[in-house]
Parts: structure tokens; C-alpha cells; sequence
């Protein structure tokens, strides 16, 4: 059996994503949507390494063009959300499972594969702001995410600090970037 790959996206609703870009809602959504599919094009070029499935926070048929498993994510917050669809993974059977964020355009292929090829119990792929654009786990602990303040400077952190915890091995993969802020897309802009 494969690795799973789950990208969490959320449906492209305006005034629901990307509200931080300071655009209109509807571009925010517009880029959002781009993002996403965007990063579903690169991961077909991982078929025969990993399954792919999309994971939204609410039903859409937004994407349909690829044609990946769908599934809606489990209630709760983040880390929540993120245990479920990596312990379920895991459960079926899988060697390992790695949930991908949907804000991080143009991500490369290979950062993706340097976490499945990682050792540790739990990789994890920095961003630059603190937090981190993806989570691959072969092992997993209840309390894996206890006290990570997401969405802060400090989110990559405190999930190092609770895995350790935990008595996972963990290591940190090759860097990148997420699109959260203006500045964000100004760089998005200048790649």
C-alpha cells in the first residue's frame, strides 16, 4: 500500500478564504481556488509514489477536473482535523500519510517526496512565517498537537515541542513559503 497524500482545502467561497490577502473576497476566493488546483496539477506528478486525496472542509465540486478521492474533514480545530485524517491513514494501513496544506503555490514535487522519504516518525515542511506547509507521520500520538497555538509565529514550534513530548522522532524537511498576507503575494508575484 502507498503513502496518502490529503490536501486540505476549503471550498472557495468568497469571504470565506484568503481574507488576509487584502483583496476583494472574490479575488481572495479566485486565488484560492488557483492555489489548490494548482498544487493538485503537481501532486499527479507524484502517481506511483503516494495516493492522492482532497480533503475540503465542506462538500464542493469545485475541482472536479481531478480526479482524486474526495472526503470532508473531521470536525474540531486544526490539529484536530489533521490527527483524524492522519490516524485514519495510518489505520487503513498505510506506511505513512501526509497532510498538505493548499496555500503554498508552486511547492515542488520533491519537497513533497523528501517528508514520505523522511525516517522520523513525523516530517514536517517549514514555512518562513512560523508555521508549516505540510505533516507526513508514520507514527502518531493523541496529544501530538497539545498546546500548538496555530496560526501564529510560533505554530512550527510548538508542534516540534509536542511531538517531542510525545516521543516522537522528528525532522524538519525543506522550507518554503504560504501565501497568508499582501507581502505574501507580492512574492508569490516576483517567483
Amino acid at each position: 500500500m502507498l503513502p496518502l497524500i490529503v490536501l486540505f482545502a476549503k471550498a472557495p467561497a468568497p469571504g470565506r478564504v484568503k481574507t488576509r490577502l487584502g483583496v476583494d473576497s472574490q479575488r481572495a476566493a479566485d486565488l484560492h481556488s488557483s492555489f489548490v488546483r494548482g498544487t493538485l496539477a503537481m501532486l499527479e506528478s507524484l502517481r506511483g509514489d503516494a495516493d492522492v486525496e482532497l480533503s475540503t472542509d465542506e462538500p464542493t465540486q469545485t475541482w472536479s477536473e481531478f480526479p482524486v478521492p474526495r472526503s470532508v474533514q473531521s470536525p474540531g480545530e486544526l490539529g484536530e482535523r489533521i490527527y483524524a485524517a492522519v490516524e485514519q491513514a495510518l489505520a487503513a494501513g498505510r506506511p505513512k500519510a501526509l497532510v498538505l496544506g493548499s496555500d503554498s503555490p508552486g511547492l515542488p514535487a520533491a519537497h513533497v517526496r523528501a517528508l514520505l522519504a523522511s525516517s522520523a516518525d513525523v516530517s514536517l515542511g517549514p514555512v518562513d512565517d512560523g508555521g508549516f506547509y505540510a505533516i507526513a507521520c508514520g507514527k502518531t500520538a493523541p496529544a501530538m498537537f497539545a498546546g500548538v497555538r496555530w496560526s501564529t509565529g510560533v505554530t512550527l514550534r510548538d508542534t516540534v515541542q509536542a511531538l517531542t513530548d510525545c516521543g516522537l522522532s522528528v525532522e524538519l524537511g525543506p522550507a518554503w513559503f504560504d501565501v497568508d498576507r499582501p507581502e505574501d503575494l507580492a512574492r508569490l508575484g516576483a517567483q
